[in-house]
């Protein structure tokens, strides 16, 4: 029940993600996307190649690397995150242990002299900042596959994210060019 060096390569790549006609190509050197396709949904099908990616899967689910279950939820509790949560009844700061949150980027404490002389008094100052909660849920978006593998880079323009699926990079720089307005 052993691979071959090909089937190894291949179910590697597969398992991080390079799509399967294209890990196909790379270790079976076909040159035509359609025969690369058929060859890697063939190979899927072995049942040693099936028993190859349950291992790696399992190897990966390892407590000292993140599911994506994990992920999400961490994400989640980011884009969450609200300071109001991290508030005492006075709208200070809790200075408690429930301050441990992923939706904390940073947290710092530090103490001022307020007044002067033998009246000054010394005064907690408590600054917390939280992580982007948008970019989170952007990210959640784009591991439940929301927005297309394909994409080509995201481009802003006018406040607007514009994601481009096209193999002609000269004509993705077309349409970038006219979205900024440049004249040919």
């Amino acid at each position: 029940m052993k691979l071959t060096q090909k089937q190894v390569g291949f179910a590697l790549d597969y398992f991080n993600e390079v799509p399967q006609g294209q890990a196909y190509m790379t270790h079976y050197k076909v040159k035509s996307m359609a025969v690369a396709d058929a060859g890697a949904c063939q190979l899927l099908r072995n049942i040693k190649i099936q028993a190859y990616l349950q291992e790696l899967r399992d190897k990966a689910a390892s407590p000292a690397v993140m599911s994506l279950q994990e992920i999400l939820e961490t994400h989640t509790e980011i884009a969450r995150g609200r300071v109001g949560h991290f508030l005492d009844d006075n709208h200070r700061i809790k200075q408690d242990s429930n301050l441990v949150s992923a939706a904390i980027q940073e947290l710092d404490t530090s103490e001022i002299k307020i007044g002067k002389g033998e009246n000054a008094k010394l005064a907690q100052i408590t600054k917390i900042k939280l992580h982007d909660p948008v970019r989170s849920m952007q990210e959640i978006a784009r591991l439940r596959g929301h927005y297309p593998k394909e994409a080509q880079g995201g481009n802003i323009f006018n406040d607007k994210a514009i994601y481009f699926i096209i193999s002609d990079q000269d004509l993705v720089e077309g349409i970038k060019n006219r979205l900024n307005g440049a004249t040919e």
